[in-house]
């Protein structure tokens, strides 16, 4: 039996099957008959022929499309997806703000991150604002799914899912080979190597990038990066004719990160003089990170109807954010003059995350009532922490340099743990009766949540806990999707779906939860693909997070309720070849995404949450664009290619009363180019930011942040 055709749909294991069978990622049982298409149980997507049919609005970006511009930056990735906003910090994407449909930007932590469709934030319940995010160069594919995304995917589903989909084994010896060296001596390679055989696969993996960075700090120093990734996946499996077919696959990962990066902005002033400089005061200023995953993955098919997938996974993520503390000191001590001792604040931001669990889904396709039905039944238990131990030191500024005056002692600052235990439970039906797909589905979180705190000293531990805080709260979350395939070119579709976010441990806030609405057509013919959705997020109680990463002004993991929210806006996209229309020897893909979005406050209150402040009903959401416009034209050859992409960045309010400065708008265009000189080997080049703009791209946490100059990068790919 052929194993390239057995799976068509079912598993991630699926997945790497048909990448490896030079069928990745393609539309799975093409025109789909009258047969359901069993669904990819650890994906929210599954392809971009599964997008096209959804009950709402989805995205799928396969290894074509990501190889085209040739990103390394996250947030330039998904700016390509209508819907999902994404908030600069130091540029390279390496500790993302990501928000879909106005969820919040505030360190990815108001929506669900999942790689290879398992949980891949710190802490995903108990501190969800965390510093790591996936390599973006190891992926294969990325899929995006907004709020139709509730029922398979959670906790965090009042916005949307990102899945971001690693290189699968191949099916077949091959290996890739990508180095590519630019501005401010930029490196950033990825390599792979992996096979199978009959009953063995196996891969090895990883990328490496460093950087001198782009500013430049008064009196000299470091302002770069380096990253070190390495990736190990190992399977075993039955013979194709087996029974039940079954196979066993082990993820082995580390990520090692070092930035000499900054919270401490500048003054407009100063801005408008050298965008690119850094103060004095942030010279000490450094992040180490240590992220380790383990997952075990195992897979069985009792028939051609039935298979379960199940995965036992373990993330530990460790990190010291060595920085300035009081980033509002006096100007002049910040920008290198004379302080007195214990002037200058930097705090040991030491903390360590752990995440774990096991997940488990059957997946069921059987005719009923004249009906094909794909049913799902998921559950996953989980457990996270974050450990907090953390101290300051004071330091003195003496003619530009910072001197150590006093060292407190560990635990002096930060002494607590927050702890979370949860179990998830959803079941989900696809059913396809002539024209119609409805899905509906209902998920169920129950999570159990605590607080430890210890006396601020280094062997608080050991006195046991000052106070315990502990809490618990469980929703249920229901959803319906339905597509109407009028013709082979033409659909409507509609779904509602609730939201819903946990509070953090130790918190007062309620629950966040909404209700997610959206309606929309797609029409696509030949080279023609054409979507229009409109979406309605309304909240019966928002909350916001007080972190450092969104400037402060409060106890950091305090929350607030901001009661009654709503989010409304339109989604369209057109894309066209106009090589392929035509017949030209040439393609001329062109595609024009745009995204408007209101989100306001339906109530009116005084917080505590510094973006938020004084609240009259009808203030906006700060930190979310109005508009987005994401804009690509290419040309391809049959050895070449040349491709252009436009985004649009509309300026935002930065708290809610719009009383302080915004950040500003810009149109940012990129420009990638490759030729091919062999079947293997490929020359590419590509230029971020092409016309230098300079934009003011975020004021938090700490003063005015720039947007990244002109990057310019050659490169050289082989596949073997």
């Amino acid at each position: 039996m052929d194993l390239c055709n057995r799976f068509p749909s079912r598993s991630l294991l699926a997945l790497a099957i048909a990448a490896c069978c030079g069928m990745a990622h393609a539309e799975t049982a093409a025109g789909y008959d009258d047969q359901a298409v069993t669904l990819d149980h650890l994906t929210v997507v599954g392809s971009a022929g599964k997008a096209r049919e959804a009950a709402g609005s989805a995205a799928y970006l396969d290894a074509e499309t990501l190889e085209k511009h040739d990103y390394r930056d996250i947030q330039r990735v998904l700016r390509q997806v209508n819907g999902v906003y994404a908030i600069d910090e130091e540029g390279y994407g390496l500790r993302p703000n990501i928000g879909i449909r106005g969820s919040g930007t505030d360190r990815n932590s108001r929506i669900t991150v999942l790689e290879d469709g398992v949980p891949i934030a710190p802490a995903v319940y108990a501190a969800p604002a965390a510093y790591y995010f996936p390599t973006a160069s190891r992926m294969n594919a990325v899929e995006v799914r907004k709020g139709s995304a509730t029922i398979r995917s959670g906790p965090r589903t009042t916005g949307g899912t990102i899945n971001l989909i690693s290189t699968p084994i191949p099916q077949q010896a091959s290996g890739l080979v990508d180095f590519a060296y630019g501005t401010d001596q930029t490196v950033q390679a990825h390599a792979w190597a992996g096979g199978s055989t009959d009953n063995i696969g196996w891969l090895l993996e990883t990328a490496q990038q460093q950087s001198d960075g782009f500013k430049r700090l008064d009196g000299g120093g470091d302002t770069g990066y380096t990253l070190e990734d390495y990736l190990g996946k190992f399977r075993i499996n039955t013979g194709a004719d087996a029974r039940f077919y079954q196979s066993l696959e082990l993820k082995l990962g580390k990520v090692e990160q070092d930035s000499d990066e900054t919270y401490l902005g500048l003054t407009e002033a100063d801005f408008d003089a050298d965008p690119n400089r850094r103060y004095a005061a942030s010279q000490k200023d450094n992040i180490k990170t240590d992220h380790e995953q383990v997952e075990l993955r195992h897979y069985i098919a009792f028939s051609d109807s039935l298979d379960l997938t199940t995965v036992a996974y373990e993330n530990e993520f460790s990190r010291n954010w060595y920085k300035l503390a009081n980033t509002s000191a006096p100007y002049e001590w910040l920008i290198g003059g004379d302080s007195p001792d214990d002037a200058l604040i930097v705090r040991n931001n030491n903390r360590s995350y752990v995440s774990k669990g096991v997940q488990s889904v059957l997946g069921w396709s059987l005719d009923l009532g004249g009906a094909r039905h794909a049913l799902e039944f998921g559950v996953r238990y989980h457990e996270d922490q974050e450990d907090r131990f953390q101290s300051d030191d004071l330091y003195r500024m003496d003619n530009g340099t910072m001197v150590l005056t006093t060292r407190k002692p560990a635990g002096s600052q930060d002494n607590r743990i927050g702890d979370a235990k949860a179990i998830a439970v959803y079941v989900q039906d696809e059913i396809r009766a002539g024209d119609w797909i409805v899905t509906p589905g209902l998920r169920y979180e129950s999570i159990d949540l605590t607080r430890t705190d210890y006396a601020k000293q280094p062997d608080g531990r050991d006195l046991g806990p000052t106070r315990v805080r502990k809490s618990s709260v469980s929703e249920w979350m229901p959803g319906l999707g339905v597509t109407w395939l009028l013709s082979d070119n033409f659909n409507l579709f509609a779904s509602a779906h609730k939201g819903f976010n946990p509070p953090g441990p130790g918190s007062d806030a309620d629950p966040e939860e909404s209700l997610n609405i959206e309606t929309g057509l797609r029409w696509g013919r030949d080279s023609l693909q054409t979507e229009l959705v409109g979406f309605w997020n309304d909240y019966s109680n928002l909350v916001g997070t007080c972190t450092e990463s969104s400037g402060g002004g409060c106890v950091i993991g305090d929350q607030f309720d901001g009661g009654k929210a709503r989010v409304r806006g339109i989604e369209a996209s057109v894309a066209y070849d106009f090589g392929q229309a035509n017949d030209w020897v040439v393609n001329v893909p062109v595609r024009l995404g745009y995204t408007w979005t209101e989100a306001e406050f339906r109530n009116s209150f005084q917080s505590g949450f510094e973006e938020w402040d004084t609240v009259t009903s009808g203030d906006k959401l700060p930190y979310l664009p109005e508009q987005a416009l994401n804009v690509q034209v290419g040309v391809e050859g049959e050895r070449w290619r040349v491709n252009l992409a436009g985004n649009y960045i509309d300026d935002m309010r930065t708290n809610a009363a719009d009383t302080d400065p915004r950040t500003e708008s810009a149109f940012v265009v990129d420009l990638a180019a490759g030729y091919r000189l062999t079947q293997q080997a490929e020359l590419f080049a590509r230029v971020e930011n092409l016309t230098d703009e300079t934009w003011i791209a975020s004021r938090r946490p700490a003063g005015v942040r720039p947007g990244m100059p002109r990057q310019t990068y050659l490169g050289v790919r082989v596949k073997f």
